[in-house]
């Protein structure tokens, strides 16, 4: 792209991305991605023709989305997390026939794909490089979302819209030569494009944070404190994440909050230490981001913001006449061409715009209802049964599907409900055909990852008798009961023995909110953890036994038992756990002159 190309002619030896795989300057980056686009068009690649692009978070992550381009072509992430299952289906809706991927990527993964071309972070042998073509041909990606009817659907999404995001944005937020973005967001979520490409078109340094760190708050924000990050996006659950690490280091100055609706105890902790807060909002139809606003601390629920760039944003009734509570439309640029293969639904949603001066300009009906107030639009919910979890968009349809696709369920449902913890959590309804639900819950969970993602897969399931009806006989969402937020239907119940465990299962137990005693067969996935939870429960533990234990330990070994065995490395049976205390409150009263002698004399041998 002409925007990022500017720079690597101003200041080629500037750091332009930063991550595993090394720094990449703006001059390399561009021989980088010259060399891999010329023999992605030597592969046939060229306009309208998709690429997926199965790969790590890596500076190569990058340079593939750049070469792609380059080369005319339109990417489509693959994420190595996804089931297999998804991700085939996601490559035949598409077309691919070539996927881009890494050394390490599973290669059952890519079962059955016509070509693959692996390539390294060390870059492409210079002999091959060429002149890039910066990109050329309308279809940039295709982005994939959950869909209603079970089956992912693909978002078609030109290069016009890319243009029009990152010139909106570098106009809004003013990026400079000096700031540093940190990426944390998986190419499978479209906000990716607006925080791996925006630093490149102003000059500034994208720093990409590798997998691990991006759901570990203390490695996160630590990553955050070594790159000297000014810039960072992130949903709301991402933002509380570092909030329950330390807090957000003060050096980020410019913090955007999106993917579900903002919170106003959350934007006045992102206030608190004078940072500026932008509210963003967009559907993937629309390209990223629509609207943006500056948050000020207030009572007030927090506004979607103003339109970005040539954007329209319109609240229309039931008639399709303009009205103060309704549908938000959202004309403009930013509208996508709509979805792979799918005319009708297509031609629903994306409908024609009878605000713009374009012919044959479209405005895309979002299913979020809005209200006009004084402060700007007011997010009221979803006109249909789309939920957004963590900042994952998802349609309780495709889970629903996905539960009745076995024999053992005669119906089903998926409803979202706010956990003890306040975060919400996938809860799964199901009326078995057997008599056993306890043994039917292990059997549909990994049915379930099988099909979709981690974050699709619910945390809890409720066996009824027979769905609640309205008396037009459809599902009746709105009595479908809250769980209990108990351990049942997991394993059986065997008691914490040692007291490393005892103590594991308490903290446990507190964060989750689960009433019964948790046993050490129990696993933390299936009791509703998440990340959020997951850095509440490390925090407990390095406080209680004062150890520093990585929280990627937790994702691993995610039972009580397995955690307290890795937990033997860090000696915790030798810990009298009383004297831990007591030794953590004398160390607290110490004055920073006492601990700098003490580590003095420690340096010194005495």
């Amino acid at each position: 792209m002409s925007l990022i190309a500017r720079w690597r002619d101003l200041t080629p030896e500037a750091v332009a991305v930063s991550g595993p795989g090394g720094d990449l300057t703006y001059a390399e980056l561009h021989r980088r991605v010259a060399a891999l686009a010329a023999i992605l068009r030597g592969r046939g690649v060229g306009p309208e023709q998709p690429v997926g692009l199965c790969l790590e978070r890596t500076t190569g992550m990058l340079v593939a989305v750049l070469a792609v381009w380059a080369a005319g072509g339109a990417y489509v992430p693959l994420d190595p997390a996804f089931p297999e299952d998804r991700l085939r289906l996601m490559r035949e809706d598409a077309g691919i026939r070539l996927v881009v991927t890494q050394p390490g990527v599973d290669e059952r993964l890519l079962a059955g794909v016509p070509e693959v071309l692996t390539i390294s972070d060390d870059g492409i042998s210079p002999e091959l490089a060429e002149p890039g073509v910066w990109p050329h041909g309308d279809l940039a990606y295709l982005m994939y979302t959950s869909g209603s009817t079970g089956r992912p659907k693909g978002v078609a999404v030109p290069h016009r819209a890319v243009t029009h995001l990152l010139e909106s944005f570098a106009d809004t937020l003013k990026l400079a030569p000096g700031d540093v973005w940190l990426a944390v967001t998986t190419l499978s979520f479209d906000i990716s494009v607006l925080e791996l490409l925006l630093p490149l078109t102003c000059g500034a340094r994208v720093v990409i944070a590798a997998s691990a760190e991006t759901s570990d708050g203390p490695a996160l924000r630590a990553r955050a404190v070594a790159e000297g990050a000014t810039v960072m996006q992130a949903t709301p659950a991402g933002w509380r994440i570092l909030l329950e690490s330390g807090g957000v280091p003060e050096h980020v100055a410019i913090r955007l909050c999106g993917g579900e609706a903002l919170p106003r105890d959350l934007a006045d902790a992102l206030l608190a230490d004078g940072a500026r807060l932008w509210n963003v909002y967009g559907p993937t139809e629309t390209t990223v981001w629509s609207a943006a606003g500056t948050v000020a601390p207030s009572p007030a629920p927090v506004a979607l913001g103003d339109p970005v760039g040539d954007t329209g944003l319109y609240v229309l009734g039931p008639g399709g006449d303009p009205a103060e509570e309704g549908e938000l439309h959202i004309g403009g640029a930013g509208v996508a061409r709509g979805y792979r293969g799918l005319a009708a639904m297509t031609a629903a949603r994306f409908v024609p715009d009878p605000y713009s001066a374009r012919p044959g300009a479209r405005m895309y009906a979002t299913g979020d209802l809005v209200r006009r107030t004084a402060a700007g639009l007011e997010y009221l919910g979803r006109a249909d049964q789309q939920v957004k979890v963590r900042g994952f968009r998802i349609e309780l349809g495709e889970i629903e599907t996905a539960l009745r696709s076995g024999v053992e369920v005669r119906e089903a449902a998926a409803a979202v409900h706010p956990g003890p913890d306040g975060v919400a959590r996938l809860v799964a309804y199901v009326v078995p055909r057997e008599a056993d639900p306890g043994a039917l819950w292990p059997v549909l969970r990994e049915r379930l990852r099988r099909s979709v993602p981690d974050y699709m897969v619910p945390a809890h399931m409720v066996t009824l008798e027979a769905l609640p009806l309205t008396p037009n006989g459809k599902l009746d969402r709105a009595a479908l009961p809250p769980p209990a937020w108990t351990r049942a239907g997991t394993v059986p119940y065997r008691e914490p023995v040692t007291q490393v465990e005892r103590e594991l299962a308490a903290i446990w137990g507190e964060v989750l909110g689960v009433a019964e005693p948790i046993g050490v067969d129990d696993d933390f996935f299936d009791l509703g953890g998440h990340s959020l939870a997951a850095t509440q429960i490390i925090a407990k533990i390095q406080a209680r036994f004062a150890i520093a234990v990585p929280i990627v330990l937790l994702f691993e070994h995610s039972t009580v038992a397995a955690l307290a065995r890795e937990m033997e490395l860090f000696d915790p049976d030798d810990l009298d756990l009383d004297e831990v205390a007591s030794l953590r409150d004398q160390l607290d009263g110490l004055s920073a002159e006492d601990l700098a002698a003490i580590f003095d004399d420690l340096a010194a041998g005495q």
